[in-house]
């Protein structure tokens, strides 16, 4: 936005490393939070966690919609992305600890549904607001981000705490009274209650998540979860998300009108198919799902990257491809990748490591991410 821009920087133009910096703050303090939120949510329970990480991002939204300079708006993401290391590797567990079984994966597309809906209206507020001439073009998305985050902390100690969390601690009359206020049946109930009360025998005191997920017999899948947490990161979904705009520009694409419309366009295809694989998610089948997703994000990437080595991003026929084949991977990896991934990490783990793992896991998605170069394309900053 050229409010923003003139804000912070005048009339010079945004160094390429610094804007790289301003998108990254927010991912750096969120890989490092989320290795504490694991042990953390066995300590307190899934849904203070929530509520605490949420009122932190709220508070670092606060600070950066207030920015006078760039210093404040650096320290106001990072605050915020020490609130979203807490909460969004919580909010996984938690999801996949109140279903059951069989109703894991209709869960899970519905939570990354809403995570949708959010993406696609951020490409439009922001179209809104950059239409405003003062300042108030950035400062409103930032103010919108800490009044939601306020309001999803404030609505977290309403929520029932995770049954088999409950269970797990020992308190065994509120775990059941959970499981009914979720209306989950006996049959599932009493499977869940015979493998917490396993977990419990075998694995003794509580508190030690961290050695118990590299024990024998955990440490493969712990591996296995922060391996594909990392390959969800790489698979090029950030190029898409972050640098769309860009992404659309290059491929002919002119203004910032256009560019957003078309960024919006992308999150309203996400949404639709999020709403669509909801149907599907437990019959497909979680390996079948990761196998086919995998093979149509990586074949539209490879065929995206050569049409750009070629220079046939300077013709119209190859411009519009390269538009159709991001649709395109936005699409594979919305039905497959976007909500199998989180539901596998937490799925092959014990109710004692899960939580644990899920915030490596998350940290490692998060790290592989700030891995990547940050030079030649310029990501859009909301």
């Amino acid at each position: 936005m050229s409010q923003f821009r003139n804000h912070f920087f005048g009339s010079s133009d945004i160094d390429p490393t610094v804007q790289g910096l301003i998108v990254s703050s927010i991912l750096l303090t969120a890989s490092l939070a989320s290795l504490v939120s694991g042990p953390l949510s066995n300590r307190i329970s899934r849904t203070r966690t929530i509520a605490l990480g949420a009122i932190t991002f709220s508070a670092g939204s606060a600070i950066a919609c207030s920015s006078g300079a760039l210093a404040q708006l650096f320290v106001g993401r990072c605050i915020a992305g020490v609130g979203e290391g807490l909460f969004l590797s919580a909010i996984t567990v938690y999801t996949v600890e109140i279903a059951p079984s069989s109703a894991r994966g209709r869960l899970g597309t519905v939570v990354q549904l809403l995570i949708t809906i959010g993406i696609a209206s951020g490409y439009f507020v922001c179209y809104g607001t950059s239409r405003l001439h003062t300042s108030l073009s950035w400062r409103f998305p930032l103010g919108m981000q800490a009044t939601i985050s306020a309001v999803f902390a404030a609505g977290c100690p309403f929520l029932p705490h995770s049954p088999r969390w409950l269970h797990i601690v020992g308190r065994h009359a509120e775990s059941r009274a959970a499981w009914d206020k979720l209306g989950v049946g006996a049959a599932d109930i009493e499977k869940t209650e015979q493998a917490a009360q396993r977990e419990q025998v075998e694995h003794g005191s509580f508190g030690v998540e961290l050695k118990l997920m590299w024990r024998k017999g955990v440490r493969g899948r712990t591996a296995l979860g922060v391996f594909l947490s990392a390959m969800q990161q790489a698979s090029g979904i950030d190029g898409v998300l972050y640098y769309a705009p860009v992404l659309f520009s290059q491929a002919g694409l002119s203004g910032t009108t256009s560019s957003f419309i078309a960024s919006g366009v992308s999150g309203l295809i996400n949404v639709v198919f999020t709403i669509l694989c909801q149907f599907f998610t437990d019959k497909w089948g979680r390996r079948p799902s990761m196998i086919r997703g995998g093979s149509v994000i990586a074949g539209s990437m490879l065929i995206i990257g050569a049409l750009y080595a070629s220079e046939a991003s300077s013709v119209p026929a190859g411009r519009w491809a390269i538009i159709v084949l991001i649709y395109i991977f936005v699409i594979g990896y919305t039905c497959s990748w976007a909500i199998v991934v989180r539901i596998i990490c937490s799925e092959i783990q014990p109710t004692r490591t899960r939580a644990a793992v899920s915030s490596l896991g998350q940290c490692a998605n998060w790290v592989r991410h700030l891995s990547r170069p940050r030079q030649g394309l310029k990501p859009t900053v909301m």
